[in-house]
């Protein structure tokens, strides 16, 4: 099961309740810049992984200024829409709520007064340390799967600044496994070695530890005994966490 610290307590915390139900996951982006980018980031992750246990899941983007910018990267970026906040209370009757933000966010959702203090009393809160890039460096939409990459590869309560050379590394791995999985498709397909699946759940189960998930995958790379069918399907299964297209290249050199 998916546990998250909550940053107000420090404890890990279930992220969804026993009585399995609706979760909200509210990504609360103040502005449109590499820490907003990344908030967003993290929520679409985390909700990728709610997904793939089984949980319903109801997305929501607050306090946004520049929401139209912002939707924009976040679409080259692959995250998938959140839809508008709204001042519905409590929604459609979740039994859970997990709010992503950044450390200097007040409540989760910029609400003030009585409102404000009952909102930041429930739910769990998601922290994401800030991040800061280089000039230019987050502005090409060509290389946006290598900024995903970079932007996942450092644990998200860690500050971040990146610059040509991260995004340029994240380019040649991404190159890399790709290239690697549309080479391991073509090879006789088996499935993920149950050891390699325990430690992909555990480390995306353990406060949504995406380095360590990409951890595991560089093992598994060079691994001398996970066969390339099993290689492939390890590849494929992270990469429904990770929505780094990691089978896009599938069939391209039979097609040209």
């Amino acid at each position: 099961m998916l546990r998250i610290t909550d940053a107000r307590t420090g404890e890990p915390t279930d992220a969804t309740p026993a009585r399995r139900g609706l979760t909200r996951v509210e990504a609360h982006v103040p502005r449109p810049d590499t820490t907003g980018l990344r908030v967003l980031l993290v929520a679409d992750v985390l909700v990728r992984a709610l997904e793939i246990s089984g949980t319903p899941v109801w997305t929501v983007l607050t306090g946004t200024d520049g929401r139209a910018e912002l939707r924009a990267r976040a679409t080259a970026l692959g995250i998938r829409p959140f839809e508008d906040e709204r001042d519905s209370g409590s929604g459609l009757g979740e039994a859970q709520v997990l709010r992503v933000c950044a450390p200097e966010t007040g409540t989760a959702d910029g609400a003030t007064g009585e409102a404000g203090r009952n909102e930041a009393a429930s739910g769990l809160r998601v922290e994401v340390a800030p991040a800061d890039a280089d000039s230019g460096v987050v502005d090409d939409d060509g290389r946006a799967s290598a900024l995903r990459l970079a932007l996942l590869a450092c644990p998200r309560r860690e500050p971040l600044r990146l610059d040509e050379a991260a995004l340029t590394d994240a380019e040649d791995t991404l190159r890399r496994w790709r290239g690697a999985v549309a080479t391991w498709a073509t090879r006789p397909s088996g499935p993920i070695p149950d050891p390699v699946r325990q430690q992909l759940r555990a480390a995306w189960e353990d406060d949504l530890d995406v380095p360590a998930v990409l951890a595991v995958l560089r093992k598994v790379e060079t691994s001398g005994t996970v066969p390339d069918g099993a290689r492939f399907e390890t590849y494929a299964y992270a990469d429904r966490l990770l929505g780094l297209e990691l089978t896009r290249d599938i069939g391209r050199e039979t097609l040209a």
